[in-house]
């Protein structure tokens, strides 16, 4: 069962592991939206916004749901919302240590 789990996870950051879908994922945090709204707000073709999607959508990471004739995207899970949250703070504790080592480095000299 730890195996299933941890195979889980492997896969789970493998569909995170762009730039790109990370920024889809933070937007999608926001709101639903679909293609159109996507590639305008990131600022990217709309291809490469829907292979981006199409990787999170096949890891199930987000859904999409037909309104007329485009998808609209929304997470899955509302906990990716808090993940993104929590590798923020994660990111923010390095550069204070970054930052508190530089420090300590320019006081030595």
């Amino acid at each position: 069962m730890n195996q299933n789990i941890q195979q889980f996870k492997a896969d789970f950051f493998k569909a995170l592991a762009h730039p790109m879908r990370i920024r889809i994922l933070e937007v999608l945090s926001e709101g639903d939206k679909n293609v159109n709204e996507l590639q305008s707000i990131l600022g990217s073709e709309g291809s490469a916004v829907s292979q981006q999607l199409s990787v999170l959508r096949n890891k199930n990471v987000v859904t999409g749901l037909k309104d007329g004739t485009s998808v609209i995207y929304s997470l899955r899970d509302p906990l990716i919302k808090e993940l993104l949250a929590v590798t923020k703070q994660i990111f923010d504790n390095h550069l204070v240590d970054a930052i508190s080592l530089l420090e300590v480095i320019r006081n030595e000299s």
